[in-house]
């Protein structure tokens, strides 16, 4: 694995840098201004929460006042307003300009000030755009893998990994949010001491109280996250351009859900539970649990089964038996959505069970 550090920008590529990240943010913007309003209200808040927090630049503990942010929020309105039925804009570097979704390019031109550029469309056809800082890069059995650290532009979403072709993103500062949320409303239900966050947290060691624990089991969420996006890109591989094509044309609504749901399990299946039970880490193992949730959970209720039996003290060749008879389901069924029309695919509540592993794990 070759691993390269990141440079600093010098001081004469400030105005330069400056008006890059002021011109990506815009991008973050536009997209924000058509797509923000598809969350539910509860959803929306939460996000505007985060986003006021990440662009005040104020650590997790803070307290925010309600009036300023309420302010925030409608003055972050009134300027999408501003903004709806905009097109991404190019993107200016010096004398060259770029299109906002050719990564590479701004990369290229990004790559000797230490920063790292991502573009690409997410769920519902949403696009994302971010700038950061590159902490490291790693070239990896073909893969290009960038740990990105500090952001100076991104939108509400900001989701934690992103994959384009053979190049993977994983963002710190996302995964830190995620992985802090995810504490905090374990905390709103009580922290209940016997479900699987809880054994996450106790076998990372997890100190409310030490700030170093929470980076510890960020780092190691990282890792986790570089192997799931590796498995983003063989499933992308195997299933080709037809699939992409597909996941577009449902692109908004619940069959989107299934068929990201189906793709995210074949890639753990052909990656990171590889990974996480090769390692035999327990906190790992136990988060990916506590993460596994909405209609990953709902399409794969054997998967916790094999679980709660490995916490009942089975041996972990109980979780091991699974991956490969459930690779081969997904494969299939991701095959299968790719050559039937959506409107026959099992997507309502009632048709789920359908779609679920039948097979016996040796």
């Amino acid at each position: 694995m070759n691993q390269a550090s990141a440079n600093s920008p010098t001081p004469a590529s400030g105005d330069l840098l400056g008006d890059l990240r002021d011109a990506v943010q815009r991008n973050c913007d536009i997209a924000d201004a058509q797509f923000a309003g598809n969350y539910s209200l509860c959803t929306y808040l939460l996000k505007m929460r985060e986003f006021y927090r990440w662009e005040r630049g104020l650590p997790f503990s803070a307290a925010l006042n309600r009036q300023e942010v309420g302010d925030w929020v409608s003055e972050r309105e009134r300027s999408w307003e501003e903004l709806e039925g905009l097109s991404p804009e190019v993107l200016r570097l010096g004398d060259v300009q770029h299109d906002p979704f050719d990564q590479e390019a701004v990369n290229r031109s990004l790559d000797p000030y230490g920063l790292v550029y991502g573009a690409g469309l997410g769920r519902g056809a949403r696009p994302l755009f971010f700038l950061g800082t590159l902490l490291r890069r790693e070239d990896f059995n073909g893969y290009q893998v960038h740990v990105v650290g500090a952001e100076t532009a991104r939108d509400l979403v900001s989701p934690p990994a992103m994959s384009r072709d053979d190049q993977i993103f994983v963002r710190r500062e996302s995964v830190r949010r995620l992985v802090f949320e995810m504490i905090e409303a374990w905390q709103i239900r009580g922290a209940p001491a016997g479900d699987a966050l809880a054994r996450a947290l106790a076998a990372y060691g997890y100190d409310a109280a030490d700030e170093a624990t929470l980076e510890a089991m960020t780092d190691s969420e990282v890792e986790s996250a570089v192997w799931h996006e590796v498995g983003e890109i063989l499933a992308g591989r195997t299933l080709g351009e037809a699939w992409k094509e597909r996941v577009l044309a449902v692109a908004g609504g619940r069959h989107e859900l299934v068929a990201r749901a189906v793709r995210d399990h074949l890639a753990d299946c052909l990656t990171t539970l590889p990974a996480l039970l090769a390692e035999e880490s327990p906190g790992a193992i136990h988060f990916y649990f506590a993460n596994l949730t909405g209609m990953r959970s709902l399409l794969f209720p054997q998967l916790r089964s094999a679980y709660e039996s490995w916490i009942a003290g089975a041996p972990l060749a109980v979780l091991k038996a699974q991956i490969a008879p459930a690779r081969e389901h997904w494969l299939a069924v991701a095959k299968r959505f790719v050559e039937e029309a959506p409107e026959s695919w099992p997507v309502d509540d009632d048709a789920l069970a359908s779609l679920q592993p039948v097979f016996e794990a040796p």
